[in-house]
């Protein structure tokens, strides 16, 4: 049994494709959060691995960061599984109330869950998230290999020269696609391996990173 797989934001660039493709919005490093509280409403959640009910958004008391909780996001290959269930997905369309005056952008995630992995089979994590009518970051993909069982992070960080600011003025909403995958590979046939985002005790969460702009004027 391996122990829980984290990878820091040192090594985050050495293991996946940076998070964004589009140009910067600007390399000035980031603004203090404003001072007033943001609003996230959840407008639409969708796909196989977050039902209706399965997923919520709180944001943190310091406007630094919001938290996605999943208490149904599983997937898992071999034993009884159905053919389908190697692979879940979850599309959340989120909109974000900025203070007046302030903008945003998405500075980096920390993705968390549970695996139980038998030896031979793989579990991946694949991440991306975009502001409406723009480009969607390149989606960034972590593999854990068998055998395995115990939590897991991973940990995605954007550099301030790529940092996509949802424009000054324009209301785009936010959206989030996250996707889980289990392969059987060589492992036993009737074992089952999955790959969840969330845990037993239902306290793991994934964390959305804000770096914050003052507007012009």
């Amino acid at each position: 049994m391996r122990k829980g797989l984290t990878v820091p934001a040192a090594c985050a660039a050495a293991l996946a494709l940076p998070l964004s493709a589009a140009p910067a919005a600007s390399a000035a490093p980031a603004d203090p959060p404003p001072p007033d509280r943001i609003v996230i409403d959840v407008l639409t959640v969708n796909g196989s691995g977050c039902s209706p009910g399965t997923a919520a958004v709180a944001t943190a008391s310091d406007n630094t960061a919001f938290t996605v909780t999943y208490s149904d996001y599983l997937a898992q290959a071999g034993g009884n599984s159905n053919p389908t269930d190697f692979r879940k997905n979850c599309q959340i369309n989120l909109r974000v109330h900025v203070p007046q005056g302030f903008t945003y952008a998405i500075a980096g995630a920390d993705y968390r869950g549970f695996a139980y992995l038998a030896a031979g089979a793989t579990g991946m994590e694949k991440a991306n998230y975009y502001h409406q009518g723009m480009a969607q970051t390149t989606p960034v993909s972590h593999t854990i290999k068998g055998a395995y069982s115990d939590n897991w992070q991973f940990s995605d960080r954007t550099p301030v020269t790529e940092l996509v600011f949802k424009p000054c003025g324009e209301d785009r909403n936010f959206n989030i696609n996250t996707e889980l995958r289990v392969y059987q590979g060589s492992s036993d046939a009737s074992e089952t391996s999955f790959m969840a985002f969330d845990s037993a005790d239902g306290g793991v969460k994934t964390t959305y990173h804000f770096a914050w702009k003052k507007c012009p004027g």
